[in-house]
């Protein structure tokens, strides 16, 4: 008898092959399916134990005239030519959670880094993550990784403190299918030091008899600016503008007797420096109680004495 048909199952979808007379076999040429074969997606289709290893599993049908059929699968004596591997071609993408690029990080030199990338294919291969620091790459601990569905996520603390300044990130990683996603960086700022605050005006402990007084001072962040001025007394909040050369001016009225003036600058990873000023305002003139002069009339070329009482509030 003769063979009527030979078929291939793929998938779910069945496909007849051709008969080549000048080779005496039967061939197609069929499309893969769009998937990758192996996968650490569960909704994935790899049927093998990991997603380097996964395959479609292919099912060759003969029959022949009189309707014999003849199968092979996979649990055949063609089980190693009859598994379908399939390799997609869609790049994980990365992303840098924290810290963003254009941040800046205030009294913390050892940021935990934390990053992820997304693959709904093969899933991304944990081995091959790696992160550069300032150039230097290292690869994170296999404990620093969290697998959910289609995302990979990771974090990574560097070992030592970084130095004030600024400072880049970069992460890659390739799918278990050999695709490398696009380099993601971020660069941010790590700052440890509070701003300069230099107040020369007014003198601690100054007295005055006007109603208010001029703070005056510089201010300068290497690593955060801008820096902004607070100056705060008897309940009244200011803020001077700072120049571009970080002097600033402000009158702050002052109320009779004793008064503290607060003065905070703050720089842009929210650390501060605060320096204080009591000034004292005393706007009442003394009052003269009482003038003696005695004896009066006094004796020519001789002595007197003047008594004068004062009070001063």
């Amino acid at each position: 008898m003769t063979v009527s048909r030979v078929e291939v199952v793929v998938n779910g979808i069945t496909s007849a092959l051709t008969y080549n007379s000048t080779t005496g076999k039967y061939e197609g040429s069929l499309t893969a399916p769009s998937q990758t074969s192996g996968t650490n997606n569960p909704s994935g289709p790899g049927v093998g134990s990991g997603a380097s290893n996964g395959y479609y599993p292919v099912i060759v049908r003969v029959t022949d005239e009189a309707g014999n059929v003849t199968e092979e699968t996979v649990s055949g004596s063609f089980a190693n030519a009859l598994k379908l591997y399939v390799k997609e071609k869609t790049v994980p993408v990365g992303a840098i959670t924290y810290p963003s690029s254009g941040a800046n990080i205030g009294n913390n030199a050892k940021p935990t880094i934390t990053f992820t990338f997304t693959d709904s294919g093969s899933g991304v291969n944990p081995s091959t993550v790696k992160i550069k620091v300032d150039g230097t790459e290292y690869a994170p601990s296999s404990s620093s990784f969290n697998a959910a569905g289609t995302v990979l996520s990771c974090t990574y603390t560097p070992s030592g403190n970084l130095a004030d300044g600024s400072h880049t990130i970069a992460i890659n990683g390739s799918d278990y299918d050999g695709n490398a996603a696009v380099e993601v960086t971020s660069t941010f700022k790590i700052d440890t030091t509070p701003p300069t605050l230099n107040v020369s005006a007014p003198t601690n402990d100054l007295l005055t008899n006007q109603s208010s007084v001029m703070v005056v001072g510089t201010t300068n962040d290497a690593n955060s600016t801008p820096v902004s001025i607070s100056i705060s007394c008897n309940g009244t909040t200011y803020a001077p503008t700072v120049g571009q050369d970080g002097s600033f001016s402000q009158s702050v009225a002052l109320a009779e007797g004793s008064n503290i003036i607060t003065i905070t600058a703050t720089d842009a990873s929210s650390l501060v420096t605060t320096v204080t000023r009591t000034v004292v305002y005393d706007g009442t003139a003394p009052t003269i109680v009482s003038i003696v002069i005695a004896p009066n009339p006094a004796d020519a070329s001789g002595t007197y004495s003047i008594t004068v009482e004062v009070t001063d509030a």
